[in-house]
């Protein structure tokens, strides 16, 4: 049971990482993650149980053609901003879902069965095997982070983030580092997409609706936005909270919702962001270290 828990919420901070990429680094709205997760699932799915792929053949193929969507969302959307981008972003859910519903190659309202789990020298990863898999691609996307951070790209993502002309005008190219934070959060969502699908040995259209962009979205900003280490406080509050008070699972979209105008009110740079309440009193109690972004 705690397996499972540890295991899925490694795969959702891997894809709320990636979100955080797209909003929190370059301030582009997505609310649309779900389908990226989803393109990774069922790309990773349709090559290991129709094509007879390995699954260290499909992960990384997962994970490019959410990217590759990913350009062409962040193409599409280059012009808009704001709720024109949040009302974009949504319908491509909604697009994406429908496509996985009514073509067959996706297994319509059954999705596709018999996922097969990843062989590792002759041995199938389950259980602590495939958490410690799972974990490894997680530290991977967590210095990439780490790096993107400190790199000339995370400072041109910032840049656009914060003033879009002010930008263009220091010669930042707004239009190619848009799409690009468009693409590599997609991709890692791809990513967390094809790890969700072995896991569960099964994927359906339900898994990937406009209420899971939601959840993704929630543990963004709860943990807080432009920060490392939020989207996995984030991913790890929104579903071990509801295993702790099992009777409001039911309740899960009301208090995702909840969360969010909570947190825009009272604490809307997140748990860890810049100048959060949390923030402050850990770099008291730990003498000024660094937390969250800078």
């Amino acid at each position: 049971y705690y397996i499972t828990l540890m295991t899925i919420t490694l795969i959702y901070a891997i894809a709320v990482m990636g979100l955080n990429i797209t909003m929190g680094y370059a301030g582009q709205v997505n609310l649309g993650q779900a389908a990226f997760l989803g393109i990774g699932a069922f790309t990773s799915a349709i090559l290991t149980t129709r094509l007879g792929l390995s699954f260290w053949v499909a992960l990384p193929l997962s994970a490019l053609s959410a990217f590759l969507v990913g350009i062409l969302l962040g193409a599409i959307s280059i012009r808009l901003r704001y709720d024109f981008l949040a009302m974009t972003t949504i319908g491509f859910n909604f697009i994406t879902v429908a496509i996985f519903l009514y073509y067959p190659i996706f297994g319509g309202s059954f999705g596709i069965v018999g996922i097969p789990r990843p062989v590792l020298f002759g041995l199938k990863l389950r259980g602590p095997a495939y958490l410690g898999l799972v974990a490894a691609v997680f530290v991977l996307c967590v210095l990439l982070n780490l790096w993107l951070e400190r790199s000339w790209l995370g400072m041109a993502f910032e840049t656009i983030r914060e003033d879009e002309h002010a930008a263009q005008a220091v010669g930042v190219d707004v239009r190619t580092f848009k799409i690009l934070a468009f693409a590599i959060g997609a991709g890692m969502a791809g990513l967390a997409g094809s790890l969700y699908a072995h896991f569960k040995m099964c994927v359906a259209y339900s898994d990937f609706m406009f209420a899971r962009s939601i959840e993704l979205l929630s543990m963004c900003v709860l943990g807080g936005l432009g920060t490392i280490y939020g989207p996995v406080l984030g991913s790890a509050l929104i579903i071990l909270l509801p295993e702790a008070f099992r009777p409001l699972r039911a309740y899960r979209l009301i208090m995702h919702t909840a969360i969010l105008i909570l947190l825009i009110r009272f604490q809307p740079q997140g748990l860890l962001g810049r100048g959060s309440f949390l923030q402050r009193k850990l770099r008291e109690l730990l003498g000024g270290l660094r937390f969250g972004s800078q």
